[in-house]
């Protein structure tokens, strides 16, 4: 398994070939089985494969290409709808629908999703995480019809890769590790930590690309900048408000 995590990268571009069956139905084992906060299974997985919904999931995804490309995607959301339901059938008052099971919902979903991606590429399948949700949750909502308490946090593209990209550059390890108490880096450590991937061949490339002069800045001008991060967190939090699950600020 380490050789899979280890060797991992990002896949835009697939062949035009369906999964097996069996392979699939692995991967959504998988998925299934990861860990979860008290065995509640606090999440869904929506699995894609009508082309023209592919198509609407891949819209405003500045990795369309992979989303409507894939085989399949899987839509995983935070659930705390059915469990609620369950709970209600047994003549409890469940009160799930807040932040704080937003939060535990959310991270069973990413559990779920990772456990997908490792045994999607043990099989030699190419993977990529679209980064659709965050930006048209709710569009995301009414298109494959989530209830309350039902939000999308992650979207895989699977199939089989029409391209071997390089594996992505990391930091250190001791960039992200820290023991017993968080390391609070001085500028010289940051500097240090990032001197690897500031002049690597993939961040040179990207340099050119985008015709700026450090590698932040691909970040913060083009990639992430600062007027979407606001738009879209504004039109998120109005998903979740929609959705049941801030109703703690009501």
């Amino acid at each position: 398994m380490l050789k899979e995590i280890a060797t991992h990268r990002s896949v835009r571009r697939f062949l035009r070939r369906d999964i097996a069956p069996e392979v699939l139905t692995d991967i959504l084992h998988a998925a299934t089985h990861a860990s979860t906060v008290g065995n509640m299974q606090l999440y869904s997985i929506i699995v894609t494969i009508d082309s023209r919904v592919r198509h609407e999931l891949a819209v405003d995804s500045i990795d369309e290409s992979a989303a409507e490309e894939a085989s399949v995607l899987l839509v995983f959301c935070a659930d705390v709808h059915r469990f609620s339901k369950w709970c209600s059938q047994r003549d409890t008052k469940p009160e799930y629908q807040n932040l704080m099971w937003y939060a535990h919902a959310t991270a069973d979903a990413l559990r779920a999703a990772e456990n997908a991606a490792l045994q999607a590429e043990s099989y030699g399948l190419g993977i990529c995480f679209i980064d659709t949700v965050l930006r048209s949750a709710d569009r995301l909502v009414e298109l494959l019809g989530l209830p309350r308490g039902v939000v999308p946090t992650a979207v895989l593209a699977i199939g089989h890769p029409a391209e071997q990209p390089p594996v992505s550059d990391r930091l250190p390890m001791e960039a992200v590790v820290h023991y017993d108490r968080y390391n609070r880096f001085t500028s010289a450590e940051i500097d240090e930590l990032w001197a690897e991937r500031e002049t690597s061949e993939q961040t040179s490339a990207l340099l050119e690309r985008y015709g700026v002069d450090n590698l932040a800045r691909i970040f913060t001008d083009f990639r992430y900048p600062a007027d979407d991060n606001v738009r879209y967190t504004e039109r998120y939090l109005a998903t979740l408000r929609a959705q049941g699950f801030l109703n703690n600020d009501q």
